[in-house]
């Protein structure tokens, strides 16, 4: 595993409207060296998911930032009241290069906290899935003009998975699950929150 232990790179998930801030926000991202990526995405909420962010919608623009600092002073400025999701990392287990494209980015949380073996036994599992050609684990922030009903208790227990391949997006949401799954077998919960589906890229 890899990672300095400080907050640094992740992902910004912003809600789509075709409102003055969505277009605002995706001519700033656009604009901006902080970021390395940008796409639309749609975006699916697990059951879990669904408990603590009702109120969402479907169409998202995910950038990958460089620094979480920047990405959040960008957020901020053009607020909805539709949450924005930042994914901020604190630990990178690895990243390989990819022929294919970006394709999905899967989040998890990790019920129980976790320990340094834990975190190396999921690495290990994880490292072995071929279309997964990047995992971290980070944080959460949200922002909106609107203060959400419930707290999100888990937002220092992230895991993100960072799916390249040529498949569709169902057959890597079940590559994601399966990869989940042997994760259990080791003891180690993780709980799907959400999946974004990257559906055109825009820079």
């Amino acid at each position: 595993m890899s990672g300095s232990g400080v907050a640094e790179g992740g992902y910004v998930c912003a809600p789509y409207l075709h409102n003055e801030s969505s277009q605002k926000l995706r001519e700033s991202l656009e604009k901006s060296e902080d970021v390395e990526g940008m796409y639309f995405a749609t975006a699916t909420f697990s059951e879990d998911g669904n408990a603590y962010f009702p109120s969402h919608t479907n169409t998202y623009l995910l950038a990958r930032f460089k620094n979480q600092h920047l990405a959040m002073e960008n957020v901020k400025k053009f607020q909805q009241d539709k949450p924005s999701f930042v994914f901020s990392r604190y630990e990178e287990f690895f990243e390989r290069f990819s022929d294919h494209k970006l394709n999905l980015i899967s989040v998890y949380y990790l019920d129980y906290g976790h320990s340094e073996s834990d975190l190396y036994d999921l690495a290990m599992i994880v490292a072995k899935r071929s279309r997964v050609r990047r995992a971290e684990c980070g944080t959460l922030h949200m922002s909106s003009t609107e203060t959400p009903k419930f707290t999100f208790p888990y937002n220092e227990n992230l895991v993100v998975f960072e799916v390249s391949s040529d498949n569709t997006h169902q057959s890597d949401n079940k590559y994601c699950e399966k990869t989940r799954r042997e994760v259990a077998r080791k003891g180690i919960r993780l709980t799907n929150l959400m999946n974004l589906s990257v559906i055109e890229k825009i820079k």
